[in-house]
């Protein structure tokens, strides 16, 4: 039976192997097993799914995953948790340990290799510093996914929810949504963690679209167009394009947006994915 989500056993396992946190790594281990059961729970988990587990550390969530689904491919990058996890992963033999980098890591083989080729449930606590690149890897890739669950600072996943015309509204909004619905499942306070994180935490639900919501000719280009738009805030669209690289100058822009019909001093914050599509086509075609 899972029994990692107790801090004492976390505490055990760590002295045991003289385990230290690397801060490089971002590593804050759940001591929380009602959150570890939310987090299962939250991603819909059964015996008919394989499930991506991006780093395991010492194999809290790994339990309950293995305990709920049909198999478990855990990704870890630190070399020093390969022999914890062989330890606390033995009674489990769904569960295949993998030691690598989920950013270099061919997704798409793996499904193949071990998965059956079954599209993945992923779920994740992710680290901090590296959840807006593997969320967008993980859409971007064609990574093939039934469900994306993953914990992430709270205020990320506020701003991947938000909607136009707000203050934390911003580019990974527009990426994300494009990709995927997100919903946050729950609230995570620092306690919950080992060590504890300065911020809260949140229980993130990416359910990926078959169809994006959208339509536009050059999706890539729609994207550089939103970056540019939001790189200064302050800048009109107009002015951000112009400044963003792309080679597209501010009366170019301009006359774009009155044909759609929109004022010439319209801001980034202020459109949704519709609109940048829009946008994204007429310049193509400008």
């Amino acid at each position: 039976m899972a029994d990692l989500g107790r801090p004492t056993k976390t505490v055990e396992i760590i002295q045991k192997y003289n385990f230290n946190f690397r801060k490089k790594f971002g590593q804050n281990f759940l001591i929380d097993e009602g959150i570890l059961e939310k987090i299962v729970s939250a991603a819909e988990v059964t015996k008919d799914d394989v499930v991506l587990e991006i780093g395991p550390g010492i194999g809290s969530m790994t339990q309950y995953l293995a305990e709920a689904a049909g198999k478990v491919i855990a990704v870890e990058i630190d070399d020093q948790l390969i022999p914890i996890l062989k330890e606390t992963l033995s009674p489990y033999d769904n569960v295949t340990v993998i030691h690598g980098d989920v950013m270099k890591t061919d997704l798409k083989k793996l499904s193949e290799e071990y998965g059956d080729g079954k599209p993945f449930k992923v779920v994740a606590n992710l680290p901090y510093y590296i959840t807006t690149p593997i969320i967008m890897r993980l859409l971007e890739d064609d990574v093939p996914t039934k469900r994306i669950t993953v914990m992430v600072q709270k205020e990320v996943a506020e701003r991947i929810k938000e909607k136009p015309g707000s203050k934390e509204y911003g580019a990974i909004s527009l990426s994300v949504q494009y990709y995927a619905k997100p919903e946050i499942a729950c609230i995570v306070p620092p306690n919950c963690f080992m060590p504890r994180p300065n911020v809260d935490s949140a229980v993130l639900n990416l359910d990926p679209y078959e169809t994006a919501p959208v339509s536009v000719k050059n999706p890539k280009f729609m994207f550089q167009i939103i970056r540019a738009s939001f790189n200064q805030r302050r800048k009109t669209l107009a002015n951000g394009i112009a400044g963003g690289g792309l080679g597209i100058d501010r009366l170019t822009v301009e006359e774009v947006l009155e044909s759609l019909g929109m004022p010439k001093t319209v801001r980034g914050e202020t459109l949704g994915l519709t609109e940048f599509a829009k946008i994204a086509d007429a310049l193509k075609e400008h």
